[in-house]
C-alpha cells in the first residue's frame, strides 16, 4: 500500500502499464511522480469538458472543437481561452493501481489551469484502477498568455496503491518523531498551514499578476523581468485585501518537511472560509524541505485567486492543509537530492521563467 516511488514508476515504463511516444526520459520520472509531456496539436474548445462514462475525449472534441493549432514550431496559447492537447503518454494500469495528476509547480505559479482529462472520465485528474487508454491535458492560461512547445511538461502523475493516507493520529505520532513544520502544528484532516504577512524583514508579502502583460515563452528560464508581469504586495499590518478575479503569489508561514518515506497533496482547507481558492499545483514529493536532502524547511508557496467579493486575508490565518501518504518504498532519489529541483529551500519565489526579486 502506498504511492510508487520512481523505482516502481521505472517498472511499470518497462511492464508497458505505462507507455510513450517517444519513450519516457529519465528526467521526467520524479521521486513520486511522473512528469507527463505535451503533444504535437492542441484543440481550441468552446468550454471545458469532461468525457463522461462510455465516452471519449476525441468523441467529445467533434462538439467543442474550434480549431486545431499544430505545436511543432511552437504555438501561443491565448489568456482567457480552453485548450485540450493529447499527452505523449498513455495508461495501461493494473488493476490495484489506480493514479491522479496535478499541475507542476512552475505551472501554477504562472495561473496555468492545467488538468488531466481521460476517455471515460467523470472528475478531473483522478484515473481510476486499470484505466487503459490515452491521456490528455486540459489548459486555460488565466493571467499570461504562453508559447507552449511538443515535449513540455506542464502536468505530472502520481500512482497509489490502495489508501495510503495518514490518519490524524498517525500524523501527530510522525511530527512527534521528526517535525513536519518549524512550529505548532496544526493537525486536522491533514497538516494546517497558514500564510504569512508578516515578513522578518521588510513589508514585501507578495506579488499579484498585472492584467496586460507579454507572452511567456515555458522554455525560458530566469530570463523575464518580474516588474513587467507582477506587482509587489505589500502589508504594514499584516494584512491584505484580495480583489475579485486577482491572482496571487504569497507564501505560508510555516516551513514544511516531507520525510523520505512520505509524500503530500496540497487541499483547499475549507470552502466556507473565505472567498478564494489556493493552490493550483499540488503535489510534494518526498524531501522536501527534509534535512535528509539538503532543506532546512521549505516554505509552502500559495497561489491564491479571488472569487466573487474582496476578501481581507490575515497573518497566520490558515489558508491549507497538507494530506500526507506513505510511500509504497522510499525513492532513490529525494527531492533537492541530485535532482535539478528549483524551490527546495525556497521562500516567497515566483516561477522558475523569472529573474530572481
Amino acid at each position: 500500500m502506498g504511492v510508487l516511488a520512481d523505482s516502481a514508476i521505472r517498472e511499470m515504463i518497462e511492464s508497458g502499464a505505462i507507455s510513450a511516444t517517444p519513450a519516457v526520459a529519465d528526467a521526467q520520472i520524479q521521486p513520486a511522480s511522473l512528469d507527463l509531456r505535451l503533444g504535437t496539436r492542441a484543440w481550441r474548445v468552446r468550454a471545458s469538458f469532461l468525457a463522461g462514462d462510455g465516452r471519449t475525449v476525441a468523441e467529445r472534441l467533434q462538439e467543442f472543437e474550434m480549431h486545431q493549432i499544430d505545436l511543432t514550431d511552437g504555438a501561443v496559447l491565448e489568456k482567457g481561452c480552453v485548450y485540450v492537447v493529447p499527452l505523449m503518454e498513455g495508461l495501461d494500469l493494473p488493476h490495484d493501481v489506480h493514479a491522479v495528476a496535478n499541475a507542476k509547480s512552475s505551472t501554477g505559479r504562472l495561473d496555468l489551469l492545467t488538468r488531466t482529462i481521460t476517455d471515460g472520465g467523470t472528475e478531473f485528474d483522478r484515473i481510476g484502477a486499470s484505466y487503459s487508454g490515452p491521456l490528455y491535458a486540459e489548459i486555460c492560461p488565466r493571467s499570461f498568455s504562453v508559447l507552449v512547445r511538443p515535449g513540455m511538461r506542464l502536468n505530472q502523475i502520481r500512482f497509489r496503491k490502495g489508501h495510503a493516507v495518514l490518519s490524524d493520529a498517525d500524523l501527530k505520532a510522525l511530527h512527534a518523531k521528526t517535525p513536519l513544520v518549524d512550529g505548532t502544528a496544526v493537525i486536522d484532516q491533514g497538516l494546517g498551514f497558514s500564510v504569512d504577512l508578516r515578513p522578518e524583514t521588510g513589508d514585501l508579502v507578495g506579488f499579484r499578476a498585472k492584467p496586460h502583460t507579454g507572452v511567456i515563452d515555458l522554455d525560458l528560464i530566469g530570463h523575464y523581468d518580474p516588474t513587467e508581469y507582477w506587482e509587489p504586495i505589500h502589508s504594514k499590518d499584516g494584512r491584505i485585501i484580495l480583489d475579485p478575479g486577482a491572482f496571487y503569489i504569497l507564501v505560508s508561514r510555516e516551513a514544511v518537511h516531507i520525510p523520505p518515506d512520505t509524500a503530500a497533496e496540497m487541499a483547499p482547507y475549507l470552502a466556507m472560509v473565505g472567498e478564494f481558492r489556493v493552490h493550483y499545483a499540488g503535489f510534494f514529493d518526498p524531501g522536501f524541505g527534509h534535512a535528509n536532502a539538503g532543506g532546512e524547511g521549505s516554505r509552502g508557496v500559495l497561489e491564491v485567486r479571488c472569487h466573487e467579493a474582496p476578501f481581507v486575508l490575515e497573518h497566520g490565518q490558515i489558508v491549507g492543509r497538507l494530506v500526507y501518504e506513505t510511500m509504497e518504498h522510499p525513492p532513490e532519489r529525494l527531492y533537492g537530492a541530485g535532482l535539478k529541483s528549483n524551490y527546495q529551500g525556497q521562500g516567497l519565489k515566483l516561477s522558475k521563467h523569472f529573474k530572481p526579486v
